[in-house]
C-alpha cells in the first residue's frame, strides 16, 4: 500500500478529478438505466427481451472500471462514485490514517479521518 504525505496527495489531485468527474457522470447516467436494463436482463432470460441502449450502458460501465482502475492504481481508494470521494493512506502519529477529499471541495486536502472512522469521523488538517 502506498503512503502518501499531504503535499503528495494534493499533487494528485489534478490528475484524479477530471476522472472521479467522469465517473460520476458516467454513474449517474447509468443509474437513470438500471431500471430498462433489469427488465431487459428478466425478458432475455425468459427467451427474449433485449435493450437498444445496451452497448452504451456496457461500454459506459467498462470506462467506469477503467478509470476506478487508474485511480487504485495510483495508491488512492475510491469510496463512493455519487459523491466523488477519495481517501489516500498516510501515517498520523506512528498509525495508518486516511486523507479524505471530495469533489465540490477546494482543490486541496484539508481533512482526514482513522481507517474504522470513515467519512463521518473527519477532522481538519
Amino acid at each position: 500500500m502506498r503512503l502518501f504525505t499531504v503535499d503528495e496527495a494534493n499533487e494528485l489531485l489534478p490528475k484524479i478529478i477530471p476522472k472521479l468527474k467522469e465517473i460520476k457522470t458516467r454513474y449517474a447516467q447509468n443509474a437513470l438505466l438500471n431500471e430498462s436494463v433489469k427488465a431487459a436482463a428478466t425478458a432475455a432470460a425468459l427467451g427474449g427481451g433485449g435493450l437498444k441502449s445496451g452497448s452504451v450502458y456496457v461500454q459506459s460501465l467498462y470506462e467506469i472500471g477503467k478509470l476506478t482502475t487508474e485511480i487504485n492504481n495510483l495508491g488512492v481508494q475510491l469510496k463512493d462514485y455519487t459523491r466523488g470521494l477519495i481517501d489516500f493512506p498516510t501515517m498520523r502519529d506512528g498509525h495508518l490514517v486516511l486523507l479524505c477529499w471530495q469533489i465540490g471541495e477546494e482543490e486541496k486536502i484539508q481533512w482526514w479521518h482513522e481507517v474504522e472512522a470513515g467519512f463521518a469521523g473527519r477532522k481538519w488538517l
